[in-house]
């Protein structure tokens, strides 16, 4: 095991926060650190025990892909089956540290519906799979194709 030990600037780095935050967490006792001289040290360890997740090295992160699908002749009770699969799909994800993201916005003048899909590859993909099997179907899920039926 590896004792690897950050600075408060490389903590507040990785974290996204301000030094002067994480000097509070460690002068309140949510971050354990080591005061060496003048300066604090936090071991990897308890990182990972105040963000719940093992510390990660530099240029280790996950990839995270962004996806806008545009779906034209799209009317709302359309959009909003389209919205209820995609999202009881999302909630199938199998990785809770990378957790699936899925928005959707119906314009009722353009009868468009537009989905933003955040998240890893694979899952992503999968949705995006998923969105081009529930169109491209004969299940009649497009405005047009309710009409016909």
């Amino acid at each position: 095991m590896s004792a690897e030990m950050y600075s408060v600037e490389q903590v507040a780095e990785r974290l996204g926060l301000h030094v002067r935050t994480v000097r509070g967490y460690i002068r309140s006792g949510r971050l354990r650190a080591v005061r060496i001289g003048k300066q604090y040290r936090i071991a990897g360890a308890d990182l990972a025990a105040l963000t719940g997740r093992p510390a990660q090295p530099p240029g280790a992160g996950a990839v995270e892909v962004s996806s806008i699908v545009q779906v034209d002749g799209v009317d709302r009770a359309a959009a909003d089956r389209l919205g209820t699969f995609l999202l009881a799909g999302a909630n199938t994800v199998r990785d809770p540290a990378r957790p699936l993201r899925i928005q959707t916005v119906h314009d009722e003048e353009r009868n468009r519906m537009k989905i933003v899909i955040l998240g890893g590859a694979a899952a992503t993909a999968d949705v995006l799979h998923l969105v081009e099997a529930l169109l491209d179907g004969d299940n009649g899920l497009l405005a047009g194709e309710a009409d016909d039926a």
